[in-house]
């Protein structure tokens, strides 16, 4: 109760000097509350006197073989940096459309996400041309899935196939009307 009344005073501006006292039991609160305990309170008074500590050897800028997407926040290339998947194909084109795009907006990730997904569809058509059959239920984890979430699968299984269907009904449709208009000409 007295906690309540005290988080009633509570002023606009800041936390009030008796909600602050009924913090101190708990270990740790307020630890940076003291700018002298505080780690980082010394770079607020930097003066640049103490550059020594600043200067150091950057690390040698890594070589560029393949194409690398840099973000548009960027303005030179990262020292070091991934080459195990170059961007190609579809999902290549797709990932250099999304580094059009700022970091901080959907459309950047939101087509990283759809690239992820195309180039897992790229690399089944590509097993499958190397003569290779890839165990998609392993792969996908279905084994695991239809062991633990069995009914959970069922539902998406349900839910893909009605859609699926859905869609496989509107282009039969819209075939059957292309078709029926192609006559009427």
């Amino acid at each position: 109760m007295e906690m309540k009344n005290a988080l009633e005073k509570t002023t606009p501006g800041g936390m009030d000097r008796k909600i602050a006292d009924s913090y101190k039991n708990i270990e740790g609160w307020g630890i940076d509350a003291d700018p002298e305990n505080d780690p980082t309170y010394p770079m607020k008074r930097y003066t640049g006197a103490d550059h020594d500590r600043l200067n150091y050897d950057r690390a040698p800028q890594q070589p560029q073989n393949v194409e690398i997407l840099k973000s548009t926040e960027r303005p030179v290339m990262t020292r070091v940096f991934g080459t195990s998947t170059p961007p190609s194909g579809l999902s290549g084109l797709l990932r250099r459309y999304a580094f059009k795009f700022s970091e901080g907006s959907s459309g950047h990730w939101m087509t990283l996400i759809l690239a992820d997904r195309v180039n897992a569809v790229e690399g089944i058509i590509d097993d499958l041309a190397r003569g290779h059959v890839p165990n998609i239920f392993a792969e996908r984890g279905w084994n695991a899935e239809w062991k633990y979430n069995r009914k959970g699968m069922v539902r998406n299984v349900a839910i893909g196939v009605a859609v699926t269907s859905a869609l496989l009904i509107l282009l039969a449709n819209r075939n059957k009307k292309e078709k029926l208009a192609e006559l009427h000409r």
